[in-house]
């Protein structure tokens, strides 16, 4: 299934939740389309419910249903706690954490840049948004890319970041300190519903 490229904000309302974690994309408390308003709400069944939670998931990063399995397969080979081992690994993508640096107003927006070869880890020029970066290294915007003004207006943008990354800004550099802790990341995703999910 290709990736979803329409406006996010439709996919937030659509879920019940902002995907971008800024509360901005979820204006209108209504589900789009012409019955969204007003519209009679169905009950949700069990399957549904935890259907809903990983589809919100999968939205929020931005990944393909064969990324997001394949994934999802690897947490489980992670000691630890699945889902919570899960959402670390989503955490620790290059374009997730090329938005948590604030280089990127969106994750959509992180991809792009990583996919044009404007990103470095440790040095070495990486292009591709879903590889797994490791604590302790290093990302940094490429010298001809140091003037680029999309990343230059979301670090005005930008007023924090997440503990678990440092970034500074006069060298355009930052670094991956260690796995966030599930205390730091969302507490609407309830990602027991989406090993559920896979556990049918």
């Amino acid at each position: 299934m290709s990736r979803y490229t329409g406006p996010s904000h439709r996919q937030s309302r659509r879920v019940g939740f902002s995907l971008t974690e800024t509360g901005k994309d979820l204006k209108r408390p209504y589900k789009p389309g012409q019955h969204g308003q007003g519209g009679r709400r169905a009950k949700v069944s069990e399957y549904g419910t935890q259907l809903l939670e990983k589809q919100k998931v999968k939205f929020m990063y931005g990944l393909t249903e064969r990324q997001f399995k394949i994934l999802f397969n690897k947490a489980a080979k992670i000691k630890g706690i699945h889902g919570e081992n899960f959402l670390f690994l989503l955490e620790s993508r290059l374009d997730n954490l090329v938005y948590r640096m604030g280089l990127a107003s969106t994750r959509r927006a992180a991809r792009q840049i990583v996919n044009h070869g404007h990103i470095l880890v440790n040095g070495s020029k990486v292009d591709i948004p879903s590889y797994q970066v490791k604590p302790g290294d290093v990302i940094s915007v490429k010298e001809k890319s140091l003037s680029h003004p999309a990343m230059l207006a979301s670090l005005e943008e930008r007023t924090s970041i997440s503990d678990f990354v440092t970034f500074d800004k006069k060298k355009m550099e930052g670094t991956y300190v260690r796995l966030p802790e599930r205390s730091e990341l969302s507490a609407d995703i309830n990602e027991s519903l989406i090993v559920e999910f896979y556990s049918r």
